[in-house]
């Protein structure tokens, strides 16, 4: 059962960076993470409402706590370094590398977690990972042509140095494998609903402050109202994703559930392609098709 959480935890990550691209063509990236986030929080709070798993948070443990806790603090850190890239680059390159943090995971997983089970196929697969994001890395894609007439609609990216993203891409990668450890241990002991609601209640926290240490809370009166609606379709798909992800995470191993989930940049390709214009090249598709053949191996 934990293969189809994850599969549907892949769809909507997908959906949630096309969505959040969208989103952000005028409005400042950690004002647009601290608005999702409060959609997030809606749909981890209504499912819990569901379950009926509210009454057990008084019997959560401190070490519980405290790594969802930590997980919180280190998903806020990824959210805000991948929507920061998502409004420098493009799209397909962000995902690409942010979907690189699985080789991490996995390593993490298996050091940390001792999860070793056919470590042959999984060492092969981290490593078909990590040379199929290098190739995606080095020339992803090439955005088409845009007739003028059709810039009102375009997603509009800042103007920066050509490398400007990776930085943040490489940062939201770190902290989302640091997210898939520490969420792990931290949902060991308690119901997966309740456990994301926690942790996004810590993401909220800390994104709406940094938005307050910012002064880009002035703005939100601003954020015109396509951009609104992305960002909260995006905060839903994300909502929807990660329920599906910890409800994985408890029934599957770390090492397994992860590469299944980083299935998205699939979705988030395809969808890049038509509705972005980003076309990726003959090179950048061979690294996709490393990346899920890496991830394939992984399963067997």
């Amino acid at each position: 059962m934990w293969l189809l959480y994850a599969s549907g935890a892949a769809v909507f990550a997908g959906l949630t960076a096309i969505l959040a691209k969208a989103g952000i063509r005028r409005t400042s990236s950690n004002l647009a993470t601290a608005i999702r986030t409060i959609v997030v929080l809606a749909c981890a709070v209504g499912m819990v409402a569901i379950v009926g798993s509210a009454g057990t948070l008084g019997d959560l443990s401190g070490r519980t706590l405290t790594f969802l806790v930590l997980s919180g603090l280190a998903t806020g850190a990824s959210w805000l370094c991948f929507f920061r890239a998502l409004q420098l680059g493009e799209v397909t390159r962000v995902a690409v590398v942010d979907k690189s943090g699985i080789v991490l995971t996995v390593l993490f997983a298996i050091t940390l977690l001792g999860e070793t089970d056919h470590l042959a196929f999984r060492l092969v697969g981290v490593a078909l990972i990590a040379a199929g994001t290098w190739l995606m890395i080095e020339r992803a894609a090439a955005p088409a042509p845009v007739a003028a007439d059709d810039d009102a609609t375009r997603p509009a990216v800042p103007t920066r140095p050509r490398r400007a993203w990776l930085g943040y891409a490489a940062g939201s990668a770190v902290f989302a494998a640091l997210t898939a450890i520490l969420g792990k241990v931290g949902i060991e002991d308690v119901d997966s609903s309740l456990g994301t609601a926690i942790r996004t209640v810590v993401v909220l926290v800390m994104v709406w402050v940094v938005v307050g240490l910012t002064g880009e809370g002035r703005q939100i009166r601003a954020i015109p109202r396509r951009d609104l609606l992305f960002i909260a379709l995006s905060g839903a798909a994300t909502g929807a994703s990660w329920l599906c992800y910890w409800r994985a995470m408890q029934e599957g191993p770390a090492s397994l559930v992860a590469p299944v989930d980083r299935l998205s940049i699939l979705v988030t390709a395809a969808l890049a392609w038509l509705l972005f214009g980003e076309r990726l090249t003959r090179r950048a598709l061979a690294g996709l098709a490393v990346v899920v053949a890496g991830t394939l191996v992984m399963l067997l």
